[in-house]
């Protein structure tokens, strides 16, 4: 386990983290202080509570937006799936009837051969 500070609205918590997390756990911590930040900027230094709460609030709000996005893609991309499906059983009936021609034309090719060697 391993121990990091992080700072929020210029104070700074220590906090513990999976050994290799240490990174990422300050890159997420610099995305609420930033977003902390604006908010500072707007409405002043309102309290560090309730501060954290909008924060929480706006970062939950960017997931869900997220979370809806990547719905919509998964759709997309299943009805993508579904229409490659279907060109492919199209090309397929497509190439079955060629190969049944091409037999039929192989087999009348044969049949004139052997009219013509008699």
């Amino acid at each position: 386990m391993s121990e990091v500070t992080i700072t929020v609205n210029r104070r700074p918590y220590r906090l513990a983290c999976e050994d290799g997390q240490e990174e990422h756990l300050k890159a997420v911590a610099a995305r609420v202080d930033a977003r902390v930040g604006d908010l500072v900027a707007k409405f002043g230094q309102i309290g560090d509570q309730q501060l954290l709460v909008m924060v929480g609030l706006l970062l939950a709000d960017e997931a869900a937006e997220l979370r809806r996005r990547l719905d919509q893609q998964e759709q997309l991309s299943d009805e993508h799936a579904s229409a490659f499906a279907a060109a492919d059983a199209d090309a397929a009936s497509v190439l079955e009837a060629m190969a049944e021609r091409i037999e039929a034309l192989a087999a009348s090719v044969e049949r004139a051969a052997a009219e013509i060697a008699k």
